[in-house]
């Protein structure tokens, strides 16, 4: 059997995730474990952190298990993480075969699958809202008047808001449903072209990404959520408090605690969805991973606590430390144009050219068309990350850094109603 080794399955963009690669990196070397990526595309920036990478299509289950089972045959893995939300399914389920660490195959089945998500934490007695998944227009109908509008149609196995709309009215609801079954069928796993109906529930949304060990549920952060305004569910920025009360609320604690046992949740770390009903919390969705749109970044910042060293403790069966270090507030906004377009070119501001800037980045190449929904989604062209010592300082600081963002942009004719559903430019890394 070869070295001790900790299998990385997909590691996603470099502004998006180096700073986790860094320090898992750090900790394996000092726990004397190599570190091998199962990747999609040619190592460009990961070359640093990895001592081996296996290029395949991760994107194929086939293939990407039969990669991982070549790696474990020359290798003995002891450790495997995944935090790219469709890998997550088949890299949980090699966790199990090979007998380590994570979520468990019925954990991760939980969190991937909303329609089970949904029948388990009902079964379990938690605040869940009405629910059906549905294949046609007419099923669709039918669920949504047996559950009452207004309802969410969103695909049943999708991230990132993609797919997700706001339904009204039956006459809404063809639209919305259409928008949803076209997100679905992008996905290469066994949930695709089918679509969740919803009862909506109003109220603030927030996540909370938590680590779970053997499971025993341990929150880590609270992110406030900013979204776009109905019928859509882009997310526009997100704001993380080390003191946000809500981390210390008994009930909202207690219930993402039993909606992790409910799941089958064991080892790992997820990001929980969260709406602060009128009824109490009631979760919208369990992801068996941690967030994205760099949450765990700014989670970082306001409280010390480093993800990626949680998420090395918890793939290696340890018992992470969650104590947090720091007490600050950092947030993140994105550049969104507020019609379809061309990018031409994106100017950022310097770092120190605005109070409490912490990083700008672009999220989009020169040449990008970005188109808002339902034409497409996550039309970011930047995001700024600002942190303060309260959230009314922190919002003024992420408002005058994004202002000074320039995007040079030409108008573009509307999006071909029969294209098919294309994932969003810049979701991918490239290659070298």
């Amino acid at each position: 059997m070869g070295r001790a080794t900790l299998l990385v399955i997909g590691s996603g963009l470099k502004v998006y995730r180096e700073y986790l690669v860094a320090p898992i990196s750090r900790r394996a070397r000092a726990a004397g474990l190599d570190l091998v990526l199962l990747n999609n595309l040619k190592p460009t920036w990961q070359k640093e952190y990895f001592d081996e990478v296996v290029v395949a299509n991760v994107f194929d289950s086939e293939v990407m298990a039969r990669a991982a089972r070549e790696v474990a045959a020359r290798r003995d893995v002891v450790a495997l993480m995944c935090w790219d939300e469709p890998l997550v399914l088949d890299a949980g389920l090699l966790a199990a075969e090979f007998g380590v660490p994570g979520l468990s195959a019925r954990g991760v089945r939980g969190c991937r699958d909303k329609e089970l998500t949904r029948a388990e934490l009902t079964a379990a007695g938690l605040h869940q809202p009405g629910f059906a998944l549905t294949t046609t227009v007419a099923e669709a109908r039918a669920a949504a008047a047996r559950i009452g509008y207004p309802v969410v149609v969103k695909p049943r196995a999708m991230g990132a808001s993609i797919g997700v709309v706001f339904a009204a009215d039956e006459a809404e609801l063809t639209g919305a449903f259409r928008v949803a079954l076209a997100a679905s069928e992008v996905d290469p796993g066994p949930y695709r072209a089918s679509v969740m109906v919803e009862e909506y529930a109003p109220g603030p949304e927030i996540s909370v990404d938590g680590a779970v060990h053997k499971g025993e549920y341990l929150p880590l952060f609270v992110a406030r959520k900013y979204s776009s305004d109905h019928p859509y569910f882009e997310e526009v920025g997100h704001m993380v408090d080390a003191a946000d009360p809500l981390l210390h609320d008994a009930e909202l604690v207690r219930t993402l605690a039993r909606a992790h046992q409910a799941l089958g949740v064991e080892d790992g770390i997820t990001h929980s969805e969260v709406r602060l009903t009128d009824r109490g919390p009631l979760i919208i969705e369990v992801n068996g991973r941690l967030g994205g749109d760099l949450i765990p970044f700014l989670g970082r910042i306001a409280t010390g606590i480093e993800p990626g060293e949680v998420l090395f403790d918890v793939a290696t069966g340890q018992r992470p430390d969650t104590a947090p270090t720091r007490r600050a507030v950092a947030g993140i906004r994105f550049g969104i144009p507020d019609h379809d377009c061309l990018l031409r070119a994106i100017h950022l501001p310097a770092p120190g050219a605005s109070p409490g800037l912490v990083t700008a980045a672009a999220m989009a190449d020169p040449g990008t068309v970005l188109r808002l929904p339902p034409g497409g989604y996550l039309a970011r062209h930047s995001f700024v990350v600002c942190e303060a010592e309260d959230t009314a300082g922190c919002q003024e600081r992420l408002a005058r850094a994004a202002a000074l963002v320039e995007p040079v942009t030409e108008p573009v004719g509307p999006a071909d109603p029969r294209a098919p559903f294309a994932m969003p430019a810049g979701l991918l890394d490239v290659d070298e």
